[in-house]
């Protein structure tokens, strides 16, 4: 349980995101984790060593006094190498002489417990208090077989020194800890940053790679580490990709352009056939020539009947019925032909270079789309009080212009609304196309975007559309540096799009 509520605690801390703080927060933790281990090795490994020294000093000053022969005086001298006291207790633990002026008051009652184990001399061990010190101290006591009996002679040092270097290492850990454990942070930071700087400039690089700009490569560091294979990986992916791309646009555009003129044969064979069904009438047969008003001379051959050939028979009346096939073969030629060619300028756009500067008014471009449409199926509207200066290719931005207006044709209901202006916020050239149609939902406005995308039967095929015209719309608009989206509106759909207005 308590395992579980661990695991539940860590995964709620905040992680950092980037690289650079994961490798700073991973330096400053195994920084705090050196300084963990490394202290408390230094502090056993120094209270150890001290009080092995503090033991031998003590040790020698009660050796010392044990090693007189002879009665004891009841005032011994001040043992010399920093022993504070020095305590001779008899067996039953009467005190018998020390370094005070009072051997009992040396600390006789709490040491007279404390003797070497049987069949050792000598013993140590740290007192928490003394009456002689009046602070932890090390107390060292050796068994003295005299010619006057046993006797035991303490020796007691105060482990000040101990505690004075055990504290001033708490210190150096709790405020040199954090420092350093910021430092490792900071070094770490900056060493990643710099290791990191190609792999930056390598997704920059990547972020602007598009399907008409495949020819961008990403800087290779020119060197033998992990960043620089990745960047030459990264470049011979991207080598393939755009032959795999220039393929494939070579391949639409040459299917596109060989395709045209059997379809544009087609069609016309088409019309002429539809147009024969309509007035057979008027189609002369090839067979039927003048008659002559001068009498004819009979000869045996011409005096026979006239045998008449399939040739030379009328044609056949032909019947309204008929002519519903080849109105709907005529109708599919003319979509195909419509595709053949969006598929062509798709083709020429991708491979195409940055379209002309040339200048162009979004708004007389308006009142022209408006005036080469006579009798649209519903009112066409303009809205546009200045003109709407831009730089581009007038043809494409008639061509974006004439797709936007047929396709708020093709399912408006009572109008279709154009308008062109300068947007005072950004600067930019704005042209908007709305209808009142069944509108584009929210989640369907990119998808309205792609190469053959439909949303829902108010919008297919039988409409007249290819599903073209709005991605050659966006990819005009794109190659002109702008934008071309679907903007939220009380009634029906409303594409906007917006250029840059660059020194015009």
């Amino acid at each position: 349980m308590a395992a579980d509520r661990l695991r539940a605690l860590l995964r709620s801390l905040p992680r950092p995101r980037s690289v650079r703080a994961r490798a700073a927060t991973a330096a400053a933790l195994v920084m705090a984790m050196v300084l963990a281990v490394g202290g408390a090795w230094l502090y056993v490994t120094l209270t150890d060593n001290l009080l092995d020294n503090t033991q031998d000093r003590t040790e020698l000053a009660a050796r010392k006094v044990a090693g007189t022969t002879g009665a004891l005086p009841r005032h011994l001298p001040q043992p010399a190498g920093g022993v504070d006291a020095v305590v001779v207790l008899g067996p039953q633990g009467q005190p018998l002489a020390g370094t005070g002026p009072d051997p009992a008051a040396g600390g006789a009652a709490e040491l007279a417990g404390f003797r070497p184990a049987p069949g050792k001399e000598t013993s140590s061990k740290v007192l928490p208090t003394t009456a002689a010190s009046g602070q932890r101290s090390l107390a060292v006591v050796v068994r003295d077989e005299s010619t006057q009996g046993t006797r035991y002679v303490y020796a007691l040092t105060a482990l000040a020194d101990l505690n004075d270097a055990t504290r001033a290492l708490g210190v150096t850990l709790l405020v040199g800890g954090p420092l350093l454990m910021a430092l490792a942070a900071v070094i770490a930071w900056a060493v990643t940053g710099l290791a990191l700087r190609p792999v930056e400039a390598i997704r920059a690089e990547l972020a602007s790679v598009t399907a008409s700009a495949l020819d961008r490569r990403v800087p290779d560091p020119k060197g033998k580490d992990e960043i620089t294979l990745l960047a030459r990986t990264v470049n011979r992916t991207l080598d393939r990709l755009e032959q795999a791309v220039s393929r494939q646009r070579q391949f639409t555009a040459d299917a596109s352009h060989e395709l045209r003129n059997p379809i544009a044969a087609l069609r016309t064979e088409l019309e002429v056939a539809l147009l024969a069904t309509q007035a057979p009438e008027s189609v002369p047969s090839e067979r039927q020539t003048p008659k002559s008003t001068a009498p004819e001379r009979q000869t045996p051959e011409s005096a026979a009947p006239e045998q008449q050939t399939p040739e030379s028979a009328a044609p056949e009346q032909q019947t309204p019925e008929s002519a519903a096939p080849v109105r709907h073969a005529l109708d599919a030629a003319v979509r195909l032909q419509r595709i053949a060619d969006d598929l062509l300028l798709l083709a020429r756009l991708d491979t195409q270079p940055a379209p002309a500067e040339d200048p162009a008014d979004l708004a007389l471009l308006c009142a022209e789309e408006i005036a080469r449409r006579r009798g649209p199926r519903v009112p066409l509207v303009l809205d546009a009080a200045a003109p709407v200066p831009v730089r581009g290719d007038a043809v494409q931005l008639e061509r974006l212009l004439a797709n936007l207006v047929d396709n708020a044709l093709r399912h408006a209901a009572g109008e279709v609304r154009l308008s062109a202006a300068v947007e005072p916020a950004t600067g930019q050239a704005v042209l908007r196309v709305a209808d009142d149609g069944p509108g584009i939902p929210p989640q369907a406005a990119e998808q309205v975007f792609e190469r053959f995308a439909r949303l829902h039967p108010a919008r297919h095929r039988q409409s007249g559309g290819t599903g073209l015209g709005l991605a050659i719309a966006r990819d005009i608009a794109r190659a002109h540096g702008g934008s071309l989206r679907v903007e939220p509106s009380a009634r029906g759909a409303l594409l906007v799009a917006r250029f840059p207005v660059r020194g015009v």
